[in-house]
């Protein structure tokens, strides 16, 4: 039992390297790869992680414009295995309906409106799968 006047000895190097990344260091490594990967492909970041005031509001992971013109509002899954359907799974209507909202909500900021699309973006053991179009504001 250490004496309650000493300070706890700091974590040791090795100890440092072995620790796991957090959900949201995870999140934005999935976030950083998916975005290099888009730009790669000739898409343009606007803005990263647009969030809706309030509370049960909406979440973009990434919005991105498109070389034609169109607002892109990117969702990023990653998932460390395919258990439970993987990462595609994870969207459910409840999720695509918070996104939707959060676009609406940007689209109103603007002075005129714009042709968008919802991606998806997943992040699996088996590689990258950018889903274009995955889904529509219709529901």
């Amino acid at each position: 039992m250490p004496f309650p006047w000493k300070k706890p000895a700091a974590p040791s190097k090795a100890a440092e390297t072995t620790r796991q990344p957090t959900t949201r260091q995870q999140g934005n490594m999935a976030e950083d790869r998916a975005l290099a990967h888009l730009q790669a492909a000739g898409l343009r970041l606007v803005t990263r992680n647009y969030r809706t005031p309030g509370r049960g509001g909406g979440e973009i992971d990434l919005v991105m414009r498109a070389p034609d013109g169109t607002l892109v509002f990117v969702e990023v899954r990653s998932r460390a295995s395919t258990s439970h359907g993987g990462a595609a799974a994870s969207i459910g209507s409840v999720k695509q309906r918070r996104i939707v909202f959060a676009a609406r909500h940007y689209l109103l900021r603007l002075p005129a409106p714009l042709p968008c699309r919802f991606d998806v973006v997943l992040l699996e053991p088996q590689g990258l799968q950018w889903l274009q179009g995955a889904f529509d504001a219709d529901g």
